[in-house]
């Protein structure tokens, strides 16, 4: 069940670790998360205030800096990091001026080594990626920021642009859930940058940018909902209205996951989209997807029929709290309430440890996202959009599940009065969430697959582009 908690922000792993004595622990600490096919660098900032350790966490790959660590303790040799709100811990023991100790996140648990050496993050060998475009590039990369004024942040970006004479169609990408850098940048894939780099060599304009928060962009990403994504997605739209190589009637927007679900939000009420494609976008509420993606990815996995139920019934029971309108301050102790009734019921041979560890995978609930998320019905935007749609979903997608989402948005564009006339709903067969080619769409394939996005999938996209652009 410890896994179940964490399959909606999957896409992005962050680490909680617990360290050594504050006497010899303090500075930087580098490592490297090996996971399947993959290595995740970490870096580990310690510092000391009088009697007491502090940290924060670097997640280079990700575009992740300065992650608060909410618990940073040394006793003996042994150092213990937390963060609770990404289900993360690390106990490690000092050993000859390095830590050597156990990640654990979740129910994924592995060996990680520390140490000064800044060398260590990047000890293993990189995975393949041949997707990976590299430079020199036959079209321009220009750096550019841009202001959401009502949130008092600013997002940074990179817009590429094709060869010749402009304007050009553009397309702006939505990243999926999770802190995103501009690459989206996920277990050793930049599905952004290859999308990116096929588009602009199709001859169109591509803006990806950090999320808030993340990397260049600044703002407090643990605070913001989708509507606020949303946001910063309308800002990128009006300061493209104004870049000259754009055509101002040819800007729409790509998301991805939780992209998809923001994309419809600004369509709806911004008549300057040109277009929207939804790469795995929800059809459905946050709670359908859930208990949808639960069940799919805990049957894939092997969890116990028991595990996978109680995880759909703390789902259902956070969904009834804020159907509600329970005050935030009371969500999280009534649920918590709640799945301490079901373990004693239905997992009455669980040890404290246990209980204590799975009463961890709540964090999610408590965050403003997430409770958004729950709850968000995708369902009345999409049916007052009248830009063309793209909707698009891999056939082997546990997470956002073709058959739920794909009936749903092509349910919701037949309703739609003012429909598109070039509105496509397909599914790519084998493909997964990341719209890679797979044997069974377990997030577990992600890391160890070398392709990051499917040809088939990048010709989808360009030949529907050309086809509205006629």
């Amino acid at each position: 069940m410890k896994t179940r908690f964490a399959f909606l922000a999957f896409s992005v792993l962050f680490l909680n670790l617990s360290f050594l004595s504050a006497q010899d622990v303090t500075g930087d600490w580098y490592g490297a998360l090996e996971i399947p096919g993959n290595v995740l660098p970490l870096v580990f900032h310690i510092k000391k205030d009088q009697d007491k350790l502090s940290a924060t966490m670097d997640s280079p790959k990700q575009g992740a800096k300065d992650i608060p660590v909410k618990e940073t303790t040394l006793s003996g040799d042994q150092l213990v990091i937390k963060i609770p709100n990404l289900g993360i811990e690390y106990t490690g023991k000092w050993s000859n001026g390095q830590i050597e100790g156990t990640f654990k996140q979740g129910a994924y648990s592995t060996a990680l080594k520390l140490s000064r050496d800044a060398g260590a993050s990047t000890a293993i060998a990189p995975p393949k990626r041949p997707q990976e475009p590299n430079a020199p590039f036959p079209y321009q990369e220009v750096v550019l920021k841009f202001p959401n004024v009502k949130a008092g942040v600013t997002l940074s970006g990179t817009l590429t642009v094709p060869p010749g004479k402009g304007p050009f169609p553009a397309v702006i990408m939505i990243s999926g859930s999770g802190p995103q850098n501009r690459n989206e940048e996920l277990l050793g894939h930049k599905p952004f940058l290859v999308i990116a780099d096929y588009l602009t060599r199709q001859g169109y304009a591509v803006f990806r940018y950090d999320d808030r928060g993340v990397a260049e962009s600044t703002g407090d990403f643990a605070k913001a909902t989708s509507a606020d994504f949303a946001d910063d997605a309308e800002c990128a739209l009006k300061f493209l209205l104004t870049r000259p190589e754009i055509d101002p009637k040819k800007i729409g927007f790509a998301g991805h996951s939780e992209g998809g679900l923001i994309a419809p939000m600004v369509a709806a009420r911004n008549k300057q989209t040109a277009f929207i494609i939804l790469l795995a976008g929800p059809g459905v509420n946050g709670e359908e997807i859930l208990l949808l993606q639960q069940r799919l990815i805990g049957e894939k996995m092997g969890e116990k029929a028991a595990d996978i139920a109680l995880a759909e019934q703390v789902t259902r029971k956070a969904a009834e709290l804020l159907k509600k309108k329970t005050p935030s301050d009371q969500v999280m102790p009534k649920l918590e309430e709640y799945a301490k009734e079901r373990l004693a019921k239905e997992l009455p041979t669980a040890t404290a440890e246990e209980k204590a560890e799975l009463l961890k995978g709540l964090a999610p609930y408590g965050t403003p996202w997430f409770q958004y998320f729950l709850t968000y019905d995708p369902q009345p935007a999409l049916k007052t959009i009248t830009c063309p749609i793209l909707a698009i979903n891999g056939g082997k997608d546990l997470q956002v599940d073709p058959n739920q989402n794909l009936t749903a948005i092509r349910t919701a564009l037949q309703q739609n009065k003012k429909s598109n006339k070039h509105n496509l709903v397909k599914e790519l067969p084998g493909l997964n969430h990341l719209f890679q080619t797979a044997q069974t769409g377990s997030p577990e394939e992600y890391a160890k697959n070398e392709e990051t996005f499917s040809p088939t999938a990048l010709e989808t996209v360009a030949t529907w582009l050309k086809v509205i652009f006629k």
